[in-house]
């Protein structure tokens, strides 16, 4: 059994999940009604959002309690790269939108079993209220700005009262948790076999037919972004190729982000990978749970051009200084977003009150958005992920260029 173990754990994660994969595709196909293999990706998904809270308020205040001076610029390079990044998918969905119109068959008022923001005012209401939460309650119910927040109050205090031996102690429970972290992911193979299992079994194909060209659009957008805005984001700050960056990070983040679709979920699988390229711990421990709440390429792209559908199914013509106001609104909308599945969805509201369209015809918008979410949430979450660890570490790479240190991927 040893022997066995050994050679799981040294054989590339990659390759495992691939297998995983392939053989969650096959059972999903000849064997539909083996739902027990489903139940390894529900396990698997709930043991990386149950053990991601804790890690990120472990890693932020042992990181900040421990960090020497100097790192508060690489943090604002970060946030500066994330929020840039974010408008510009938002623009590239209006470019999209324009190009290839969308229209949509409108039925009747869908279930979402949330209630959409009435506006931006109120997205960023809850924000705030999100950061003042009580840091138990926030860190049960993954309410991941609440545990930056108090995080980061929580290690400043340390920072200036802790002596070394504390320190110390904090850096063993960061520790600690990290390697359980590692146990976690090394289960994803199994995790990802449930996942592919569970949408082979009960999606099928119709889901293509039916809005195929909505889905395209959606689609062929998050790709652009990925494949190249973000990597041309990257090349200016770098000043050299981007690709191999961003090709590791789709396969070694999105690739589980696409199939787990949780951002928050990815966290662990995010922090693993900014250790594997020697990224500073004390700032990505910060910088990715950041990313996972702030870099919203994939949802500032669905809202943007669910609405400009809308607004084309209701015949409104939108010039374009609204299409760029529609894009920061997006943008911000994509910034608070909840973390549950389809919460970029419920922000569709928000967004199509900018063209007077009721809450009524917004929320069918939102219903047909649902429909389609197994794949739109997909790409979405990857894309999502996989630029938190990029933009991450772009904004470390700009400082090692500086200082002469050599950048290898």
């Amino acid at each position: 059994m040893k022997k066995i173990l050994k050679k799981y754990t040294e054989t590339n994660l990659i390759i495992r999940i691939i297998i995983g994969l392939v053989i969650g595709a096959v059972i999903g196909i000849v064997l539909p009604q083996w739902k027990v293999v489903g139940l390894f990706g529900d396990v698997f998904v709930g043991a990386l959002k149950a053990v991601a809270p804790v890690l990120v308020f472990v890693l932020v205040i042992s990181s900040l309690a421990n960090a020497g001076a100097g790192i508060g610029k690489k943090f604002r390079t970060v946030i500066i790269l994330y929020m840039l990044s974010t408008f510009l998918a938002a623009f590239i969905a209006v470019i999209a939108s324009r190009l290839f119109p969308i229209t949509l068959t409108l039925t009747q008022a869908a279930e979402t079993g949330s209630a959409a923001p009435s506006g931006i005012g109120e997205v960023l209401q809850t924000l705030v209220l999100n950061m003042v939460s009580n840091p138990v309650k926030s860190i049960s119910e993954a309410n991941y700005i609440g545990v930056l927040t108090w995080a980061v109050v929580f290690g400043l205090a340390l920072k200036q009262i802790a002596d070394g031996n504390t320190k110390s102690v904090l850096s063993n429970v960061s520790d600690a948790v990290t390697k359980a972290v590692h146990w976690v992911i090394n289960l994803a193979p199994f995790g990802i076999m449930g996942l592919v299992f569970n949408s082979v079994s009960e999606n099928g194909i119709g889901i293509f037919t039916d809005y195929g060209r909505l889905l395209l659009v959606l689609v062929g957008c998050m790709l652009t972004v990925a494949l190249v805005i973000d990597p041309l984001i990257v090349a200016v700050c770098l000043k050299r190729n981007p690709y191999p960056l961003v090709f590791r990070c789709l396969k070694e983040s999105g690739l589980t982000a696409f199939f787990t679709r949780s951002s928050a979920a990815n966290i662990p699988i995010n922090m693993t990978l900014c250790e594997k390229l020697g990224l500073d711990r004390d700032v990505y421990s910060v910088s990715i749970p950041l990313g996972a709440t702030i870099n919203m390429d994939g949802a500032a792209i669905t809202i943007t051009i669910m609405t400009l559908a809308a607004a084309n199914t209701m015949g409104i013509h939108v010039d374009i200084p609204t299409a760029l106001i529609l894009s920061i609104i997006a943008t911000l909308g994509a910034c608070g977003s909840s973390g549950v599945a389809g919460g970029s969805l419920l922000l569709i509201p928000m967004a199509c009150s900018l063209f007077n369209i009721s809450n009524d015809i917004a929320m069918q918008v939102v219903g047909i958005g649902f429909i389609i979410g197994v794949v739109q949430d997909s790409f979405e979450t990857a894309i999502n992920s996989a630029g938190d660890v990029m933009f991450a570490a772009t904004a470390e790479f700009m400082q090692w260029k500086k200082e002469g240190r050599e950048i290898r991927l």
